[in-house]
């Protein structure tokens, strides 16, 4: 039964009103001071509430402020009981939290049509909030899914290790890595445009077409499907080849992709739109990447490669964008000059660990993914 609440120090007003709504076959219960009606709309968490304004000690403004602050009592409808009718009256009320006003003394008819008008808006509040549970569990359900498919650390002549921090909505990013054959080693970070579940599920199908040429190369097979992982350029142009933005809800995404060379030591790769990478070799911080549009976008794209030499105790980090477009409170964006500072930072933390501690506290409003690759 729909629990209403009644808050005014006149008895003989809350016996009319409750009289009235007892007839519609509310459950209505009544508090005779402001004090009472908070702690029995704690105790009740009633759908609506019908409070008098004027009131000692505590004033219906008072209550009002008090039950919209609370959580459990934020969908409660709140109609202030009053006799004032002066603009800046209803604008006080309004900005208290106040959701409607009743005339004093209430009209039987009036009172009717607003409680049943009140509670139409609460049934709709709470269901919005229930189908937003369900999507905030959804998303949750999809970065695990997307977390569980991240590779595990390496080490050896290349060590990885990576972070995945999915943000309030969980958008598409995704990386990889791993050794190709004995000689090859490949490190890519993707990330789709947009946010939610579609986007996590295009990046899972790139993911997973990828996985599957990785299984045709350790068959020794590169030739079938014409997607050779070794060559980024050749990757990428595949890649644009089979997912246009046209057939996938218009979502298109960026990607950096490179194959490291043990023998011979260089890293070539091609970049789609994406954040180059930074590569730190002692004190000297170098960023690796080069234009290219996303993949997606544009059917007949060409893309471009680069390589360069990795000397011993290089490191590399491939991240998506929300890895530097981090604003801590009151502060300025960090950018990828500020994602550098961190990682290069020393203090004895490493730099993983020192940037993980400097996003504590920070609302992510994207994904942030990042790769560390330590080449012996």
């Amino acid at each position: 039964m729909t629990h209403v609440l009644i808050i005014d120090d006149d008895p003989s007003a809350r016996l009319v009103i409750a009289r009235a709504l007892g007839k519609e076959g509310y459950q209505v219960e009544q508090a005779k001071n402001g004090q009472e009606g908070i702690e029995l709309a704690n105790q009740l968490l009633p759908a609506l509430i019908i409070c008098d304004w004027n009131m000692p000690q505590i004033t219906g403004l008072d209550v009002c402020r008090y039950v919209k602050s609370k959580e459990s009592l934020v969908f409660t409808h709140f109609i202030l009981l009053t006799a004032r009718d002066e603009v800046s009256d209803l604008v006080r009320g309004l900005e208290s939290g106040a959701d409607d006003f009743l005339s004093k003394p209430a009209n039987p008819s009036e009172l009717r049509a607003r409680v049943r008008a009140g509670l139409r808006l609460n049934r709709l509040n709470r269901e919005l909030q229930r189908q937003k549970q369900i999507l905030e569990e959804e998303l949750s359900q999809a970065a695990n899914y997307v977390r569980s498919l991240l590779p595990a650390p390496l080490k050896g002549v290349v060590s990885a290790q990576s972070c995945f921090m999915p943000s309030i909505q969980l958008g598409g990013d995704y990386f990889d890595y791993f050794w190709l054959d004995d000689n090859h080693f490949v490190v890519y970070v993707l990330d789709v445009s947009g946010h939610g579940v579609g986007a996590a599920l295009l990046s899972v199908s790139i993911q997973n077409l990828l996985r599957s040429a990785r299984i045709r190369d350790e068959q020794a097979d590169r030739s079938v499907g014409g997607l050779d992982l070794s060559q980024p350029q050749q990757v990428l142009s595949k890649l644009n080849e089979y997912f246009q933005m046209s057939f996938h809800q218009e979502m298109y995404f960026t990607i950096w992709y490179g194959v490291y060379h043990r023998v011979s030591r260089h890293l070539t790769y091609a970049c789609a739109g994406h954040p180059p990478a930074l590569l730190i070799r002692g004190d000297e911080v170098e960023k690796i990447g080069m234009a290219g549009l996303p993949i997606g976008l544009w059917s007949d794209c060409d893309y471009e490669e680069g390589k360069i030499f990795l000397p011993p105790h290089s490191r590399l980090y491939v991240f998506s964008d929300g890895a530097y477009e981090v604003t801590p409170p009151n502060q300025s964006m960090w950018g990828i000059e500020g994602l550098a500072k961190i990682l290069t930072g020393g203090n004895g933390v490493p730099p993983l660990e020192a940037m993980i501690d400097a996003v504590k506290g920070i609302k992510l409003d994207d994904d942030l993914s990042i790769v560390e690759l330590y080449f012996a």
